[in-house]
């Protein structure tokens, strides 16, 4: 009898055990996918606490010759990835300027033209920038070349990404991989705010400026790309040299006063002459020139 309520006790044991383990398990992280290594592309992601590329399946495939008046940053970002996928040194990459300008545009562009070559892109979200040693260390051992592509990347004060962009960038204890390079665009030079009382703790002795150490501070990053490209708000004729290519991408073959008034209206709602707001106006005009044909 006694025996039959000590097995009774322990089978109840077990239960509680097992449940005890169920529930703790529904805290834990679970195992980070692996990587569908036959994409072109990728973003970094998390996944209850752990980061995991996500592949892009169908990534963004324009073309170098559909970007317009960014002839001399085109040729330089080319030169420094074809030297980059050919196995040769090649520097990371800031981009830098007006908004809509083709900044990101020109990074997802070399896609097209070098991923026969091995070359691939891992999007990185100015969030995840913490993770860059990790995306470092896993990309290290593979053949492909990579871009580690960071948007729209700006920092405040005390951002932790803003280390650890440091460090992928000039290396610390070991040495950078020599099969990944970092590829950012910002509307901001040194990827920081700058203030007006920043400047004051510049210093003048004898002939020589030497700037305040939070300056410094700023400055130091974006020191750290050794290829600095700059990109200008379009002028009206450069503006609408691009709403013809894409309107001639859309289908749309002939182009009007009428058109390009409507072109430049739009422009001037938005309050921007740029690529983006040419290719915007291009879809919506094409798209109502589509509907109309129909009616």
């Amino acid at each position: 009898m006694a025996e039959r309520k000590e097995i009774k006790d322990f089978d109840k044991l077990i239960d509680r055990a097992e449940s005890l383990l169920t529930r703790i398990e529904e805290f834990l992280p679970s195992a980070s996918p692996k990587p569908d290594w036959s994409a072109l592309a990728w973003r970094w992601q998390h996944n209850n606490g752990r980061g995991y590329l996500e592949a892009v399946p169908h990534p963004h495939r324009i073309k170098l010759d559909d970007l317009k008046n960014v002839d001399e940053q085109k040729k330089i970002i080319v030169q420094n990835t074809e030297q980059f996928v050919h196995g040769y040194t090649a520097n990371n990459v800031l981009l830098t300027g007006a908004r809509g300008t083709g900044k990101s545009s020109l990074v997802k562009a070399l896609l097209s033209k070098f991923s026969k070559d091995g070359l691939r892109i891992v999007e990185v979200d100015k969030h995840d920038l913490t993770d860059l040693p990790k995306i470092t260390s896993f990309l290290r051992s593979r053949e492909e070349r990579f871009i580690v592509f960071c948007d729209d990347l700006s920092f405040e004060a005390g951002d932790a990404g803003y280390k650890a962009l440091k460090v992928v960038l000039d290396g610390s204890v070991s040495v950078t991989s020599d099969n990944i390079l970092v590829y950012a665009t910002s509307n901001r030079r040194h990827l920081m705010p700058e203030y007006m009382a920043e400047n004051l703790q510049t210093q003048h002795v004898g002939d020589e400026i030497r700037p305040g150490e939070a300056v410094e501070e700023k400055v130091s990053l974006s020191d750290r790309f050794g290829i600095w490209l700059s990109f200008y708000s379009f002028d009206q004729d450069e503006y609408i040299t691009i709403v013809e290519q894409w309107l001639r991408h859309y289908g749309i073959k002939k182009f009007t006063d009428d058109v390009r008034g409507a072109a430049l209206q739009w422009a001037l709602a938005r309050g921007s002459r740029s690529g983006r707001s040419a290719h915007q106006f291009a879809r919506d005009y094409a798209g109502r020139v589509a509907l109309s044909s129909k009616r």
